[in-house]
């Protein structure tokens, strides 16, 4: 009996030596962005932990109490601004391991835990903003007075761009929802959002800003701050679709209700949000914290803000009908933060279901994510053509601008400034000669927005380049199609069209010819056949071995039978 009594003593301490030492430090994820790093320590159990700063150099000291190493330290970070390398460091005690955080500046951390939640266990988050070096101030120079010309050059309208904040969903540690492949939502948001930033970019009097341009994670009610603060018309959150079965397919595009959801996906939507901010470590929406929310429920701006959200999100739905399958076919209401800015029209593009095997794989595919952005474009395009805010140039463009004639100055002076012309403008305001008056307000119609874009840069800004490299084509205008549209088919600037034409406004006409210059050869495909080898293929299609490599991210130079090449601009 006594040898039992030893045994079970012994069992029971071995239980909670070994509880003690039961939680693990499993591996270490580093997620720098543009204002902060992220570090995520993933542990087998709920950590517990104390920290401190030091300085000279700077460094961050973390220890995790009754814990064990489970991967290989140090770590090296190279494209954090202010975190250089995580090491081990001695122990403050036994049982106790330490991690030492070299620092390239002073910062203030914070740390807190994260319980599990999707693919993820028990972490410990560590938030190093990156800090903001001041640069004096260089004393300021007296004003010059303007001269008697710049004050005639002065345009009197606006002349903004209109700004449109891209939103590419997730990111980080917050890797969205999952595809039965294992593919993460966050690198198919982010790769959309560039593209369709890149098309609006490419339209006179627009411009695209994205809440995020890296895998790094951004808090769901920060991206509409973001756009604010960039004065962003209108924000565009792109998503991936995800769902507890993999039944469900298509596109789709959210606006805010803020009642519950009108549908079981929608509501998984909601939930999911909540469990995506939980994995990114960002403090959950509450309405009654939320300034902006809490405002707007007496605020006739929001429901204004809602009604355009919709009209655009009808537009983009409209467009993405024409590329892909549908999950709906009219734009569907939830309660997301990324969508309860009152003053921001805000919507949400589900660019298709990843938990859908065969979606999962369109969506990985760069022809189906340029359709996607393409879509989206065009619907935000259309929108702003039919409503442009004013004080922009598309609204000069679409209403016509004011002019205060000034002395020496002439109806073919003024249309030649505006890209318009003599005879558009006497219509437009009812003149039967050229005869003009000093300080005369005339309404100046057919603006040319490129003209106008052009003319308001400042000096020395560098304008987007007109590439004349490549081959000369001629197209023929067809019924709906406009500049934006053309260029878009030749991947070619709408301001090289303008300019190889000579066009002052953007209006086309049916069989109208236009040159299109600078067009790049297309790519081709072959299918390689016994006895070819590289140097023969490249040969043949007047290209260069290396770029044949690149295309095709070729490793060697031995090709097989039946092989799919890439032939570059061939």
């Amino acid at each position: 009996m006594l040898w039992r009594g030893v045994l079970l003593g012994l069992i029971c301490w071995l239980g909670a030596f070994s509880s003690a030492l039961a939680n693990s430090l499993e591996n270490v994820r580093v997620w720098p962005a543009p204002d902060e790093t992220r570090v995520v320590m993933d542990l087998a159990g709920e950590p517990s932990y104390s920290y401190f700063t030091l300085t000279k150099p700077d460094r961050l000291v973390v220890d995790l109490k009754d814990t064990t190493l489970g991967m290989t330290l140090p770590k090296n970070v190279s494209d954090s601004k202010i975190l250089s390398k995580i090491r081990k460091s001695n122990p403050p005690s036994k049982g106790t391991y330490r991690l030492v955080f070299e620092l390239k500046d002073k910062s203030v951390p914070r740390l807190f835990p994260l319980a599990p939640g999707g693919e993820y266990g028990h972490r410990l988050v560590i938030d190093i903003p990156h800090g903001n070096k001041k640069v004096a101030a260089k004393p300021s120079k007296p004003t010059k007075p303007a001269t008697a010309t710049e004050t005639q050059t002065a345009l009197p309208f606006g002349t903004d761009d209109i700004i449109i904040a891209i939103d590419p969903g997730h990111g980080g540690n917050d890797p969205g929802a999952v595809g039965p492949r294992r593919k993460y939502e966050k690198h198919v948001t982010l790769a959309i959002s560039r593209q369709v930033a890149a098309k609006i970019n490419a339209v006179p009097g627009m411009k695209a800003v994205l809440t995020r341009n890296g895998d790094y994670f951004v808090d769901l009610n920060k991206r509409s701050d973001i756009a604010r603060r960039k004065g962003a018309h209108l924000l565009v959150s792109i998503h991936a679709d995800g769902f507890h079965k993999p039944q469900p397919r298509g596109a789709s595009v959210w606006v805010l209700s803020r009642r519950r959801a009108n549908s079981e996906i929608g509501r998984w939507i909601e939930k999911h949000e909540e469990q995506s901010n939980l994995l990114g470590g960002g403090a959950l929406l509450n309405d009654n914290e939320d300034e902006y929310l809490s405002r707007a429920v007496l605020d006739l701006q929001f429901s204004n803000s809602q009604k355009e959200g919709y009209d655009v999100a009808t537009r983009v739905l409209k467009e993405m009908g024409k590329v892909t399958k549908l999950h709906k076919s009219s734009p569907e209401h939830a309660s997301l933060a990324v969508l309860k800015s009152p003053d921001i029209p805000s919507l949400l593009v589900e660019a298709g279901f990843i938990t859908n095997p065969q979606e999962e794989k369109l969506l990985h595919t760069a022809s189906h994510q340029k359709k996607i952005a393409n879509a989206v474009y065009k619907g935000v395009l259309t929108y702003f053509e039919e409503f442009p805010p004013d004080g922009t140039l598309m609204a000069a463009r679409k209403n016509g601008v004011k002019h205060k004639v000034t002395s020496g100055q002439s109806l073919s002076v003024i249309a030649s400034k505006y890209g318009s012309s003599v005879s558009a403008i006497k219509a437009a305001n009812g003149l039967k000669s050229n005869t003009l008056r000093v300080g005369q307000v005339l309404t100046v119609p057919d603006v040319n927005v490129g003209a106008l874009a052009s003319a308001t840069k400042p000096s020395g800004s560098s304008s987007k380049p007109v590439t004349s490299s490549g081959k000369t084509m001629t197209h023929t205008v067809k019924r709906g199609e406009f500049l934006g549209k053309i260029a878009q088919e030749y991947d070619v600037s709408v301001a090289s069209i303008r300019s190889a034409n000579k066009l002052r406004s953007d209006e086309l006409a049916i069989g109208q010819k236009l040159k299109i210059v600078g067009v790049k050869p297309k790519d081709k495909q072959h299918k390689v056949k016994r006895g070819e080898y590289l140097g023969k293929i490249a040969s043949n299609y007047g290209v260069t071995v290396d770029s044949i490599r690149r295309a095709n991210k070729l490793r060697s130079d031995e090709l097989a039978v039946g092989q799919t090449l890439i032939i570059p601009g061939s």
